[in-house]
């Protein structure tokens, strides 16, 4: 049995939870921007760092040549979002961009590359401007990872 044959549990968030579900059943076509904004996602899987089970996360689509920017923004909270102790446990995760998922491993960027996934990712969705604001605020730099294919 592979990692991603862990038991999965979906989000107690339930808008989360219902746009996984949706986008997996559709293959992609449906549920696959945030809300009504028309902003495409993804949907990363990992494995959680304390639990063991299978995640899924809908995030902001910043991709460029095959490699995606998963940028832990949490909204600009002081804390990081929950899924990224899942990445620095376990950096193989799977992504889904349309109707089926790959695996990729995630390193988290610095320096200039850091910079350069975090102007595209504030290209895509704006708001990451404003969220590096508060978290900065808050004493707390926003980690970017890049997924590269495996």
């Amino acid at each position: 049995m592979g990692k991603w044959d862990a038991e999965y549990v979906a989000s107690p968030t339930g808008w989360v939870a219902e746009q996984v579900e949706t986008y997996e059943a559709s293959g992609g076509t449906e549920a696959n921007t945030l809300r009504e904004t028309g902003i495409p996602i993804i949907v990363m899987w990992t494995i959680g760092a304390s639990s063991g089970l299978l995640r899924k996360v809908p995030l902001m689509r910043v991709e460029a040549d095959g490699e995606y920017a998963i940028i832990a923004s949490k909204g600009g909270a002081p804390d990081h979002p929950a899924w990224y102790h899942n990445l620095v446990a376990d950096p193989e995760v799977r992504i889904q961009d349309g109707p089926a998922p790959l695996d990729y491993r995630v390193d988290l960027a610095d320096g200039d590359e850091r910079q350069r996934w975090w102007d595209l990712g504030v290209s895509v969705f704006p708001n990451y401007a404003k969220y590096e604001i508060t978290a900065t605020e808050a004493g707390r730099v926003i980690p970017v990872f890049i997924a590269r294919p495996q």
